[in-house]
């Protein structure tokens, strides 16, 4: 007879933690250490280990203990019921994160505290930001984007400064802003059913590409501002080059999409998330080496 033991951890706790979904966040850590001028290497590190490790698989995990989708969500096309467990495990992972972040800086720690506290708020029944079309918009695209650049910057930097670019927290907000509405496209029966009214209900099939675009396409505009006034003109090359990809893809499944809106489903969704990823990770990464091993 087979025991099992409670120490283990159950497929559905590992399946909903989601830890791949961590690379769609991914680029705003490798946007803002590529424009941090002293890096402090450990912390550097450890600040990767801390979000992608620990911070946003427990943000998830936490999200599907909420929800307790039946339905595709965000690289999952068929998540497991969760169990009392998952709540247990996002706990720990989000007690840790903080414990860890104190090897940084003690304001790294509060910073991280503030992300767990407003993802609590976003998914937890009692709260639920996220049922809020605008109000749950903006939480993710302040917090995921902007803030967690902010983050990043001063939890890496050697000198630990808060002479954190305005400009580019911005840019940071609006990448995430543009492209967080169209991971909501093939959600909207399920989260109406939930009394979850997403921006991207709110705009519509065509309304969420057209807005999706346009949010882009500002954030382009002021990553070039940034880039020409820093003096970082190469790294503009490198961001234009990598974007062709998704702009071609994003074009095709809107044509996709005006021809038949059943195409804004889990499969194309999941195509454009990591094209899309694959793509901003890249062109930062290797923003990220141009500047630190030139």
């Amino acid at each position: 007879m087979q025991v099992k033991s409670k120490y283990l951890l159950e497929p559905s706790t590992i399946q909903l933690l989601r830890f791949p979904f961590s690379l769609f966040l991914m680029p705003v850590y490798w946007f803002a250490l590529s424009q941090v001028k002293a890096i402090h290497s450990g912390h550097a590190v450890l600040v990767f280990v801390i979000l992608h490790g620990l911070v946003y698989p427990a943000s998830n995990g936490y999200n599907s203990y909420m929800d307790r989708d039946t339905s595709s969500i965000g690289g999952l096309k068929q998540p497991l019921p969760p169990t009392r467990q998952l709540f247990y495990v996002t706990t720990w992972m989000d007690i840790l994160s903080i414990l860890l972040s104190f090897f940084i800086h003690p304001y790294f720690a509060f910073g991280i505290t503030i992300y767990i506290l407003v993802s609590k708020a976003y998914s937890h029944r009692g709260i639920r930001l996220k049922k809020y079309p605008v109000t749950g918009y903006l939480a993710v695209v302040l917090i995921q984007g902007a803030f967690t650049f902010a983050l990043v910057f001063f939890g890496t930097n050697a000198e630990k400064t808060f002479h954190i670019p305005c400009l580019a927290i911005v840019i940071a907000a609006l990448l995430i802003g543009g492209f967080y509405p169209l991971t909501q496209l093939y959600q909207h029966k399920a989260d109406l059913a939930d009394g979850v009214r997403t921006i991207s209900y709110l705009l519509g099939y065509r309304g969420t590409f057209i807005f999706c675009g346009i949010i882009y396409t500002i954030a382009f505009t002021l990553l070039s501002v940034y880039f020409s006034v820093t003096m970082q003109l190469s790294s503009l090359y490198v961001f234009s080059l990598c974007l062709l990809p998704v702009l071609l893809q994003f074009i095709t499944w809107f044509r996709k999409v005006r021809a038949d809106e059943s195409a804004a489903d889990f499969r194309n969704t999941m195509r454009m998330m990591i094209t899309a990823s694959v793509c901003t990770n890249l062109a930062f990464i290797i923003i990220f080496i141009l500047n630190h091993f030139e």
